[in-house]
Formats: structure tokens, sequence, C-alpha cells
């Protein structure tokens, strides 16, 4: 056992400021100051405070809050430092520029505490954009993998990044990287996908992006969280290695290797009995020792808490404490309970070595170092304050603008991205002018509320919704506003139905009296998002099955029987069986949550202006009862003799329509064998044989028919879109390494097997249009996480010219 010094002096600790000189080496500066603190001094930097955030009964965010959030004395804990500030601009609507410099003060008082002068990291959430008031509100995670485009989503989440470091934030976090496992978790939207490729390269677009803006992103959560049985917020994860390992970690492992995270969060699941915060293979020996990452895990809030509270794994917060140092967790959050007095009564005892505190704290402040907060030069005065007079901070009101035309128009060019048209019986688009219905009518709970356009980690929902009468902070149209400006020649009628999860069936006969005397419908159903309980999706709102909330179905149903055109426009955070509508709705859109643009875009593919390029990011189911399934399914997991459940989705995984058409017109593979070494390319040709520009998203997907284990019988390796002019083509070329055929072996190791193997493209992993067999030969080979993870992929313009007509 390390024993532990607690009697460093004021003096020689202050006038050693090696720490200090930006020009030494960032270890030997970090030594000094682990040399130098107390044991209290220590404890405080693995910390956070949140301050303020359950000052009135309404801005309560989460169970067990009270129960943990001991009040915190800062003039008791400052002397000592402080490690993180948790939430400044997360916890209350506050003024962006009042809240900077709120944040300002709040440093200085933390450096002129604690004798090292060392200031806090400040985090907050953006999971959807940078969680503040008055800041853009983007759509929604699920949207992202919609868009099948990590470059744009690179570019949103650059721009979040820089308006949190502008007023001061150092870390974000986010992306959420788990991988959908069952629709009913109410998370579903805080995700990307059910294909762990499509998270992988999304969601490492989404940290390359945040982090080229300083801001040290967050990767959650690590690991198995939407895997819970039946869907159930934080129940326990049951699933075997090849399901953790094949399914699960790619994402992280990517946006480790590829990203540059510099912070991990742990998973609030337990794996096979084990919760995450205390699983030291998980967050030391693969996230460290083998995939290399260095930088911080920082706990979920209140999940050290949780080892005693809820996973019954701690008898005292003590052992908490110890066992998720053990594992590997740096930094407790969102405050202090664990890692202070309990943990340093233990560590002074010697029941917990001090090793571990200074192995936690060595990170801790070698990512402090990485930003500049250990630096000579430091000021707490962030960019957007820069040339402001501070003193008057009624004049800094209203001086900074998170929501700038730039934001919007990203978010509106996301959402226009992202919109998936799921069904069209040739109804869409509308016309807009001559030729215009003359009535549409609107009709269903989402049609004008502008939280229906927002996921439950948006400012507005998360934190606005708990104070009664403070405005969203920012412009959100709705979507019966969006309608209005689309078609002003148009006759636009509302009517609300039902309400999204009330059960009223009052005014059903009312709405269906209105579509039966209009040209068109419009339904909007859907989703509220909210946090435990208080909404239909989001963070504790799990479904018990997948029908529309509600009385929603029955509100379709009564307009399908008047026999007007209907078109559903699905506002939501997760997919839903659709009844009748999926075969007799005129058309279906889905939007996951698509933020303060998504009525306009939406409104925009309605009307044409917008041809719609997105792809499901998760099947739409055909029943609400088929649960938990997904199109990563092994053949006793699809449609079979042996079970009267039929699992296949209404509308698979990369479906989606547009307003043009493609001719996929050849398609070749160059290779007929290669070694389990070796790469294979298959090419393609497509043309844009319709009359307007458009993309079509071209995804490939392997299948290994014979293993030696079951393995899903397709599964996404690659996928690009190709955007082309009426009457152009272009040649794709997939060239795919043997490595992306890898999978878990029985005996735990990632291998390539000899074999078949076939590579599909395909418009949807329904929708596989050719197919090209390549014979691995050759060795069984071992691989690690230093394998290809991607296809090679070219696209090029064709040379061949358009046929002619005439």
């Amino acid at each position: 056992m390390t024993q532990i010094d607690d009697t460093t002096s004021a003096e020689s600790a202050t006038t050693d400021a090696a720490w200090r000189d930006a020009a030494r080496p960032l270890d030997e500066r970090v030594e000094a100051l682990v040399g130098a603190m107390t044991l209290d001094e220590k404890l405080a930097q693995l910390y956070g405070v949140w301050v303020g955030a359950s000052d009135d009964g309404h801005a309560d965010v989460a169970p067990h809050q009270h129960d943990l959030n001991d009040d915190v004395d800062l003039d008791a804990v400052l002397p000592a430092g402080l490690g993180q500030v948790t939430r400044p601009f997360g916890t209350a609507p506050v003024d962006a520029a009042v809240g900077a410099l709120s944040l300002v003060r709040m440093q200085e008082r933390i450096v002129g505490a604690n004798r090292f002068g060392i200031p806090a990291i400040a985090h907050d959430e953006c999971l959807a954009g940078f969680a503040a008031w008055g800041a853009t509100a983007y759509p929604v995670p699920l949207s992202w993998g919609a868009t099948f485009d990590p470059a744009l989503v690179e570019r949103m989440a650059r721009r979040i990044g820089e308006d949190m470091r502008s007023v001061g934030v150092h870390q974000g976090l986010a992306p959420v990287l788990d991988v959908v496992r069952d629709a009913r978790w109410g998370r579903v939207e805080e995700t990307i996908g059910e294909d762990p490729y499509l998270v992988a390269t999304v969601g490492t677009a989404y940290v390359r992006g945040l982090e080229s803006s300083g801001i040290v992103s967050t990767l959650k959560h690590f690991v198995g969280y939407s895997a819970s049985k039946a869907g159930r917020n934080l129940a326990p994860v049951s699933i075997g290695q090849r399901e953790l390992a094949d399914v699960l970690l790619p994402p992280f492992e990517m946006a480790v290797r590829e990203g540059g995270a510099r912070s991990v969060m742990n998973s609030y699941s337990d794996l096979d009995g084990v919760p995450s915060a205390a699983d030291r293979w998980l967050l030391t020996e693969l996230l460290r020792d083998t995939w290399g990452f260095d930088g911080t895990v920082v706990a979920d809030y209140f999940a050290v808490a949780f080892l005693k509270l809820l996973h019954g794994v701690a008898d005292t917060w003590a052992d908490a404490a110890g066992a998720a140092l053990e594992a590997g967790i740096d930094v407790e959050l969102p405050t202090v309970k664990a890692f202070g007095e309990p943990l340093r009564a233990a560590v002074s005892s010697g029941a917990i070595d001090v090793a571990l505190v200074d192995t936690a704290l060595r990170r801790v402040l070698r990512q402090k170092g990485e930003l500049g907060l250990l630096d000579a030069d430091w000021s707490p005065i962030p960019p957007a304050l820069h040339g402001v007079d501070l003193a008057d901070a009624a004049a800094v009101r209203g001086t900074i603008d998170l929501d700038s035309s730039a934001n919007r128009d990203l978010a509106r060019e996301l959402a226009e991205r992202a919109i998936v048209l799921v069904r069209n019986d040739g109804m869409l688009p509308l016309a807009v002018g001559e030729g215009a219905p003359s009535v549409i009518a609107v009709i269903g709970p989402n049609a004008d509320d502008p939280y229906a356009m927002l996921g439950c980690y948006s400012f507005p929902t998360h934190v606005v919704t708990q104070h009664p009468g403070v405005e969203m902070g920012i412009r959100i149209p709705t979507l019966l506003d969006a309608i209005r400006a689309e078609f002003p020649g148009s006759d636009i009628r509302h009517a609300l139905g039902t309400t999204v999860d009330g059960g009223e069936t009052d005014g059903i006969a009312a709405a269906a009296a209105l579509a039966a005397s209009a040209d068109v419908v419009v339904l909007a159903l859907g989703d509220r998002a909210g946090l435990f309980g208080r909404g239909t999706s989001g963070e504790g709102c799990d479904a018990e099955s997948l029908d529309l909330p509600g009385a929603q179905q029955q509100l379709v149903d009564a307009v399908l029987d008047t026999g007007t055109p209907a078109v559903l426009a699905l506002l939501a955070g997760r997919p839903y069986a659709l009844g009748r509508a999926t075969t007799e709705a005129a058309g279906i859109l889905q939007a996951f949550f698509a933020g303060e643009e998504g009525a306009p875009a939406i409104a925009g593919v309605l009307s044409g202006r917008v041809n719609p390029s997105g792809r499901l990011p998760v099947s739409i189911p055909s029943t609400p009862g088929s649960q938990p399934t997904t199109y990563l399914a092994a053949p006793l997991a699809r449609a079979n003799d042996v079970s009267n459940v039929d699992p296949t989705a209404a509308f698979a995984f990369g479906h989606g329509l547009g307003y043009t058409s493609f001719d996929w017109e050849s398609f070749e593979g160059d290779e007929d064998t290669i070694a389990t070494d070796g790469a294979a390319s298959v090419r393609l040709r497509i043309r844009n044989t319709g009359s307007r520009a458009g993309t079509e998203v071209v995804q490939l997907y392997l299948h290994d028919p014979v293993a030696s284990v079951v393995r899903p019988v397709q599964r996404l390796i690659g996928f690009v879109p190709v955007s082309l002019q009426p009457g152009a083509a272009a040649d794709v070329w997939f060239t795919v390494p043997a490595d992306l055929a890898s999978f878990t072996s029985r005996t735990g190791e990632r291998i390539v097997e000899p074999g078949d193997l076939v590579l599909s493209i395909g418009r949807s992993a329904g929708d596989l249009a050719h197919a090209h067999t390549v014979r691995l030969t050759g060795p069984k080979r071992v691989v690690d996480h230093r394998r290809r993870l991607h296809p090679v992929i070219d696209v090029e313009p064709s040379p061949v010219a358009a046929p002619t007509t005439g």
C-alpha cells in the first residue's frame, strides 16, 4: 500500500511554479503538481460541483437528484480546488452573455480560492446542439443517422463546439454511440441508428467536429446501455461476448482510434452483473491498455453513487469510490459525493491506495494542461466577451447570439437531408400555385406544437419546460405555420383530433369530418419528448409496445376511412408500427425530431422544394409487438417456419425515396478469389434518369453464408451519398479489405476466416440490387483493434453519355 504524505507546505507548493511553465513537457508539469498537492487538493480535482441545479422545485431533471445532491458549501470546497463545473449553461434559462459572465466570475472565484490557481473544466450537454438558452436546436442524433452524411454532421459538430468554446465551456457530453437493439428504449432518439457501422462513422465525424473546435468530446454510454432487457432504462444487460464485441463496441473503438475523443462516460447499466462504473476490464484493460485511450473517464451523473444506491455492489460511499477508481473512472459527476469526504477518509486510513487517486489525478491535470488551464497566461474571459465591459452586467446582456443565421442555415440543411420519404403513391410532391390543393387539412397532435420538433436533450424540452412562463429562447415554427407559408394559395385548416398520449377520442370525429372536406390531409403524429415519464420519448420514457402513443392510430384509421388522400408526417424519437397506413397512406414522411428548422424542411418535402434523400437509420416495424428486433438478424431471428411471429420490417433499414429516379446500370466485381489478408473491389454505375437533381445513398452489405459462429444475414460495411444532375452518371467503386469480414470467434479472438463472402450493393437492407461472391483463401487470420475499419470508396463521373430519345 502506497503511503500518503499530507504535509506538503503551502510555501513549497506556491514557490515551485514548474507546472506553470508552458515550455516544459506537460508530463513534467503534471508531476510537479501531483508532488505538491495535499490529499484534499488531489481529490478536489476529481469531482465536479453542480451549483444551483435544484434552486426550486421545478428544476429537477433526474430521479435521485435530491438524494445525492448534498448541499455544497462552496466556501468550504473551493480552497482545495475544483475539477469541474457542471452545466453552467444547461441548468437554468440564462441569457448567453450573462451566463458567460457568470462563468467568468465563478472561475475567478475558483482560481482565487485554491493556492495553485487552477480553474475548473466547465462541461455542458451538446447532444442536439449546445444545451443553452437561446442556442440553436439542431436535429437529434437519429436524424444525423438518417442523413447518411458524416461530413455534414462533422460541420454541425464543429459549429456547436465553436459556440460552446466562445462562452467558456471546455467539454461536451456527446455523442451517444449506443447502437439501437430495442426500439422501445426511450433513448432511441439520442442514438444514431441500429447499425454499428453507421453509428461509428457518423458518431466519429461528430467527435472530429467537436474536437476540432477545441471542445473535449465525451463518448457515451460505454457500454451496453441500449441493450437493456425489454428496452427499459437502466435495466440489466445480458448479452454475449460477440454482441458486445461485434455490435456495441465498434462505434467507441472507431471514435477513439479515428475521432480523437478525449473523454469517455460510463454506462449506467451492468453487463452480466458487473456495473460499467466498476468494470476494470472495460474502462482500463480494453479502453486504455488495448485501444490506447489516454483521456479522462467521467462518471455518468450519479453513477459512482449508484454502485451503492441502485446496483448494490458497494456497502458504503467509500466502497463505491474505491470500486470506481479501481475500474478507471477519473471524475465523479455531476457533483461531489463518494469522491469527497468518504474517499478522503478511506485513503487516510489506508483502506484505499492513494496511488489510485494519483493515477486519476494525472489524467485530469494532463487534460487541463492540454486545454491551457495550467498556463500562466490563462484567462477566464472567453472569446465572446473579449472587448466587453464586464463591469456593467446590464450592458453585457444580449450581446451573444448562439442562434445565428449561419447556425439556422446549417440546422435547415441538416433537417432537409434527414427527412425520410418512406412511402409515396404518387401524390407527393403537392403542387404550389396553379394546381395546388384547394383545401389542406393539417390534423394531429404534433401539427401546432413547436416542441414536436425537439428531443429530450434540447434545452427547451430539458430545462425550459421546468420553468413555467419562460419563453423557449429560440424561434421554432410549427408544422402548421410552415405549411401555411409553403402553400399560400391553399386554404389550410387545422384540427387536433387527439393529444400525443392522452388517449382522447372526442375530437376524432370532427377531425375526420375536416379530412373528408379537404383535398389532402397531412397527419402530424408521433412523440412528445420528455424525461422520466414526462413524455413518450426520451430518457426514462420507454414504451411497452411500438403502437403509436395514445389514440393516434384511431385517428389515423378514422382519417383513412374518409378516402381523402392522407400523408403521415411522423415527428418522433423512435419508429412506430403504422397499421393500415403502411399500405393505405398516400405518403409517409419520417422526421426524427428535426430541430428548429424541421417544420419548414417537412413542408419543403411536401411541396417538392426539397428533394428528400434521407434514409431510415432504424427499421420501421410491421407490427408493434415483435421487439426486440433489428435488421442485423441471424437466419433464425428472421421470418421462418418455426415461429408464427414474423419480425420482418414494414420498411427496412436504409430505405428512403426521392422525387427523381436512378438507374443502377451496371455492376461488376473485379476479383473472384482473394487471400484472407487481401481486398476485393466491386463497381456500380448509377445514373439519374429523372427530371431533377437528386441524391442516391449507395449502400454496401456483407453476407457470410457459412461461418464458425452464427452471423447476421446482412451487415452494412460501407455507404456513400451520390448526388447527380438529371441525365448524369457516376461510377462508384468499393474496395473491401478482408478485415471487414472479421468477427469474434468461439475463443474470443477476432478472426478472418477463409470461405465465401457475398458483397451486395443495395438501396436498403431489404433492397439489394446486385451481389458478387468472392472466395477468401489461405489461413485463418487473427486481427485486433488495428484492423482496417472502412472500405475505400471512389466516386467518379461516368464518361458514358446519357441515352438520347427521339
